[in-house]
């Protein structure tokens, strides 16, 4: 196939596919530090606004002419302005935004929303949870984090037939009128385990895996179900893929018992969910020390895996993982963000994508990036390059794996 004769969302597919592609497609995962310093979006306005979002991530992805978008923020409420009672901005452009109900939002000019409740925050004990109470937790929505959770600052109860506001899908629409049918556009979910980790704290949350792993599993089945439902919505709505955050799910928390008993069913049934409904792809991002943990996560049923961190951050080797996976799941990452991206030269970041590229492009099924999130101030040049690399490959062998 001739070189630029296949739209960005058409090499995505095929690549993600295992199908012959014109060249390797790139698209990194974004710091939300990056889209703020690197976009004229304020940070208020990226968090709490699909339009601001969505302008920020079509912005990049032009710049950088990544083959797809990552929407990994749900959609907001376009009437959040109702709950505000100011909006501060410091000297260094972070803002804050002070809430009528005495809730306030810090928003860095380069790092993630943190928010402070007027009466403070606790997390609820595994004692207090009820499993039934349980549904799909979002802590960069409005508000953040409560227990029973529900959308935005106005409490009620929310009702699983009936759980998500109309709104969520909102920031989905504006990315996809603005690309068309011409970018690769992907949604997120948190796996029940992120969710899991992130209702009781990391330190508790690891404990209670001891103290009463049944209810561990009720919670975890609960979440499950929820998560299933946002993906088979998101799909519906039009994503080309649905991309599953399980960012705690590496070595450097549990092990691959661990992981064995408490992660892979529960991701498993979140994806056959999804298959069942849609023929969207979906994918696991794990962070980190996942090299022991491969096959493990081939075995959810997954269709790809995400980031494959490198020594010194993660510990998976490419060629291993490759001849490991390469043939069952469509592979994407290993580039280190941090000793690579942020710290070399462009030509530094040029040779480091080819020799990944003659790696795992054979056989297609890779798809170019970092291997986590690119921090917020990795030179844009540094990005760029990353196309032109591919472009210099061109079309990866078909080579029996």
């Amino acid at each position: 196939m001739p070189q630029g004769s296949m739209t960005s969302k058409q090499r995505m597919e095929a690549a993600m596919r295992h199908q012959p592609v014109d060249r390797v497609p790139v698209m990194c995962q974004l710091a939300i530090g990056h889209y703020l310093l690197n976009t004229d979006v304020r940070p208020a306005e990226l968090w709490f606004t699909s339009e601001g979002f969505s302008r920020a991530l079509v912005t990049l992805q032009r710049r950088y002419r990544f083959d797809g978008i990552l929407i990994n923020l749900l959609g907001t409420d376009p009437e959040w302005m109702r709950y505000v009672a100011n909006i501060e901005t410091a000297p260094d452009g972070s803002q804050t935004v002070y809430f009528k109900n005495g809730d306030r939002a810090w928003c860095p000019a380069d790092d993630n929303v943190q928010y402070y409740p007027r009466q403070g925050s606790r997390r609820p004990t595994l004692e207090e949870v009820d499993p039934d109470q349980l549904y799909y937790d979002d802590p960069h929505a409005l508000g953040g984090l409560k227990y029973p959770y529900y959308f935005g600052l106005e409490p009620y109860r929310a009702d699983p037939s009936n759980y998500w506001p109309p709104y969520i899908f909102r920031t989905i629409d504006l990315v996809l009128k603005e690309v068309g049918e011409q970018v690769s556009v992907h949604g997120e979910i948190f796996s029940p385990w992120t969710q899991y980790m992130e209702l009781f704290g990391y330190h508790r949350a690891l404990l209670y895996l001891y103290d009463d792993p049944g209810k561990v599993h009720a919670i975890l089945d609960r979440y499950a179900e929820g998560a299933a439902d946002l993906g088979i919505r998101q799909a519906q709505r039009g994503v080309d893929a649905v991309l599953i955050s399980s960012a705690f799910a590496g070595g450097g928390f549990i092990s691959p018992r661990h992981y064995e008993q408490f992660v892979l069913p529960y991701e498993k049934k979140v994806i056959d969910r999804i298959h069942q409904s849609v023929a969207t792809p979906v994918y696991i991002h794990t962070c980190g020390a996942i090299g022991d943990r491969l096959e493990l996560i081939a075995a959810t049923g997954a269709d790809g895996i995400d980031t494959l961190d490198p020594p010194p951050l993660g510990n998976v080797d490419l060629p291993d993982a490759k001849q490991r996976i390469g043939k069952q799941l469509f592979i994407k990452g290993n580039i280190d963000p941090v000793n690579t991206l942020l710290q070399r030269s462009r030509e530094a970041v040029r040779a480091d994508a080819l020799w990944r590229l003659s790696v795992a492009a054979p056989g297609s099924g890779y798809i170019l990036s970092s291997a986590c999130s690119v921090a917020p101030r990795v030179p844009p040049e540094n990005l760029t390059v990353l196309v032109e690399a591919a472009k210099d490959f061109g079309p990866p062998p078909m080579v029996e794996l």
